[in-house]
């Protein structure tokens, strides 16, 4: 599957499992709302107050697993951060775009956007056969694949 693909792929699914770890290592996951970008980057909101948002402060890598209908997933792992000025405008474009019942959150208190950058990816498609499986590392998402 090319990026395009993978990107409707996010798209369709519009949830995804955000996982990221504590101050003392513990591991700690949350479903969230996603919306992908042409080039893979992910965004989603959360709240300031949230587990989520104080681990992603202070450790920035986590990993994120889309689809669960069928046996088709998506697992990435990568980095998160918090974007500004005209990126965050843009990204909340793509996210309102898919969400436009979310832009509501816009009001709320501490509400905090992030946006995923995947250095590495696998695609799984177990309802073909052959099974499909296929993996990305950063340098070749600077290309399509």
């Amino acid at each position: 599957m090319n990026r395009a693909g993978l990107c409707a792929f996010i798209n369709q699914q519009r949830y995804g499992v955000v996982s990221s770890t504590a101050i003392n290592g513990a591991p700690q996951s949350a479903l969230v709302g996603i919306a992908a970008t042409a080039s893979l980057e992910i965004i989603f909101d959360t709240v300031t107050s949230s587990r989520k948002y104080r681990n992603l402060v202070q450790r920035s890598v986590c990993s994120l697993v889309v689809g669960w209908s069928g046996e088709q997933t998506f697992q990435l792992e990568g980095i998160a951060h918090e974007p500004q000025g005209e990126s965050l405008k843009y990204l909340q474009d793509v996210y309102f775009a898919l969400w436009p019942e979310c832009r509501v959150h816009l009001s709320w208190p501490g509400i905090a956007y992030f946006v995923f950058h995947p250095e590495w990816l696998r695609y799984t498609d177990y309802d073909q056969e052959p099974v499909l499986i296929q993996e990305v590392v950063k340098q070749s998402l600077a290309r399509d694949f």
